[in-house]
């Protein structure tokens, strides 16, 4: 895919969606870290649900810290791999209290360093919460990149690399959010919506999906 056409991607999809945001609830970027964290192999829809009832209740490291890893994980039971959530949750908190005051650190290299806390986690946290440009490639960016053309690669690192590489700088700001809603509610995995799909001109995934029989 060539420049020219990337760029058209970005510029169709930013004239509909100007200022594109995470699905997730949150108020601080704490609460942003605790949700995405959450938020590996589920929904934001069930993470949402789950936080609506524990935040209310604890929504900074000592108030959960308080609440205890037996509490959180009742909280956020209806959520995938609770308990090992509710572990990482508990030691995250307690990190953040002996070496950042309570404070969620702004560098990668210290937010990778939280438990539960991995490349793409830190990649939303730095955006969302602090504003830089990085881009989190999650399952739904991964397949956009690599059925459109637009960032093709093996894995989510090399994808990961190649949006950066050619992303053009106004936009990597929100090109994550863009390419994940995209990936969600049009270019889905089993049966992409090409029939309304807003960048289907400029795509170049070869076969384009009819629209289901009425």
């Amino acid at each position: 895919m060539n420049a020219t056409k990337r760029r058209a991607i970005y510029e169709t999809l930013q004239s509909l969606n100007p200022h594109p945001t995470t699905e997730l609830e949150y108020a601080t970027p704490f609460e942003l870290l605790i949700a995405v964290m959450l938020s590996a192999q589920a929904t934001d829809v069930s993470v949402n649900k789950a936080t609506r009832k524990l935040f209310p209740a604890a929504n900074t490291p000592k108030a959960l810290l308080a609440l205890g890893e037996e509490r959180v994980a009742d909280y956020i039971k209806t959520i995938g791999l609770y308990r090992t959530k509710a572990k990482n949750v508990i030691a995250t908190c307690e990190i953040l209290l002996a070496q950042y005051e309570g404070v969620v650190p702004q560098t990668r290299e210290a937010l990778e360093g939280l438990p539960g806390v991995g490349r793409k986690t830190a990649n939303v946290v730095l955006n969302t919460a602090f504003g830089q440009p990085t881009i989190a490639v999650d399952t739904h960016i991964f397949r956009v990149a690599n059925r459109t053309g637009l960032a093709p690669g093996k894995d989510v690192r090399a994808v990961e690399t190649a949006l950066e590489k050619f992303t053009p700088s106004e936009f990597r700001q929100d090109a994550h959010h863009w390419l994940i809603l995209h990936g969600r509610y049009v270019c889905k995995a089993r049966r992409p919506e090409c029939w309304h799909c807003v960048i289907e001109p400029l795509c170049e995934f070869k076969p384009k999906t009819p629209p289901p029989e009425l």
